[in-house]
């Protein structure tokens, strides 16, 4: 078990996750969007919500430039999509 969160936790805050990590908000409609995507499709991910992490606040606001906009997804490639459609989504995950 202890394994499990050692995965998880080094996973959070990096560009290079072992998984896709997902910065999400529980009432952001992009960010509904995109958790639907990746359940329907099973497609695995680590969802990390902003609302009790300053944390997570701060790094997603890092990587977008000084703006808070989720979901924002890190990839394993290092490769990241923000707010993403259904459009973007497929693409990305056509290519993987």
């Amino acid at each position: 078990m202890k394994k499990y969160w050692r995965k998880i936790l080094s996973d959070l805050y990096t560009m290079k996750p072992s998984q896709i990590v997902m910065y999400t908000t529980e009432y952001c409609s992009d960010c509904n969007r995109a958790k639907a995507y990746f359940e329907a499709n099973k497609i695995s991910y680590l969802k990390v919500g902003l609302e009790d992490s300053a944390e997570a606040t701060e790094f997603v606001i890092n990587v977008n430039h000084g703006s808070r906009s989720v979901p924002t997804i890190i990839f394993p490639d290092g490769s990241i999509l923000v707010e993403p459609g259904f459009a973007e989504l497929n693409k990305k995950f056509s290519g993987l």
